[in-house]
């Protein structure tokens, strides 16, 4: 938890430095504009979509036509909130994340080794397959949201696994070797989730949550960076140990 905490604070320390404000504010923009221009003219094919759809042809057999036609007016505008931000995450991912990354590595982690590969279809990939893999998810549970509580945690925990899938490989994608990349991922595998929860959790702020994808891009810079830095610390220190003598060692 005090890693998590560590990131977010660097994170708000980073944004007093005016250039990363441009970075910050670019994909919440063109996504909002997009989807926003989208929804005007498909919305309401969409939510005449829904209702002709399990479950909520269910609720309408049942008599509850009002209530149908209520999810599927959620459930339109949720789909359409839900594409700005995956819109808004793969422009963070592909565009703002490497000029992130750059910046704040030489400020911040400038002693810091780049020991992993700059491939940008590697990351390309692993940012369109996270969202396929989110998109699929996202519709198969669906359903789910009719269990009371489930609409408000099956988003949180969605989202929180796209950031965490998206931003915590491409953070060290330049830094870390392969091997370096499984033991942190293994190491650090629930502060990850945490930090992408909590990250999930700004998304419903109105107008700060389509910033979500260019904050998320930073914390994970901050947090993966800085849990590099001190495994290979810990590596260096291991490897520099000398045996013990029979004496010490009893």
């Amino acid at each position: 938890m005090h890693e998590v905490m560590l990131a977010l604070l660097r994170s708000v320390k980073t944004l007093g430095r005016g250039r990363v404000w441009l970075l910050l504010l670019g994909p919440a923009a063109v996504a909002l504009v997009v989807w926003i221009g989208l929804a005007l003219f498909f919305l309401e094919t969409l939510i005449g979509s829904l209702i002709e759809q399990p479950p909520l042809t269910w609720l309408a057999g049942w008599g509850a036509l009002w209530l149908a036609k209520f999810a599927a007016v959620l459930g339109g505008w949720l789909l359409v909130l839900a594409a700005a931000f995956v819109t808004a995450m793969l422009l963070a991912a592909l565009f703002v994340m490497p000029l992130l990354l750059e910046h704040v590595a030489a400020a911040d982690y400038p002693e810091l080794a780049r020991l992993g590969k700059d491939s940008l279809a590697a990351a390309a990939w692993n940012s369109i397959s996270a969202v396929l893999l989110f998109i699929v998810g996202w519709l198969l549970t669906l359903p789910l949201w009719l269990i009371p509580g489930f609409a408000l945690l099956l988003p949180i925990l969605w989202m929180a696994w796209l950031t965490r899938r998206t931003f915590a490989y491409d953070a060290l994608t330049l830094h870390a070797t392969d091997e370096e990349w499984r033991a942190l991922r293994r190491q650090n595998g629930f502060p990850l989730l945490l930090l992408g929860v909590i990250l999930a959790l700004l998304t419903h702020i109105p107008v700060v949550g389509l910033l979500t994808p260019t904050l998320a891009a930073l914390a994970y810079t901050h947090y993966c960076l800085e849990a590099l830095r001190r495994w290979r610390q810990g590596a260096v220190v291991t490897a520099g140990r000398q045996p013990l003598t029979e004496k010490e060692a009893t």
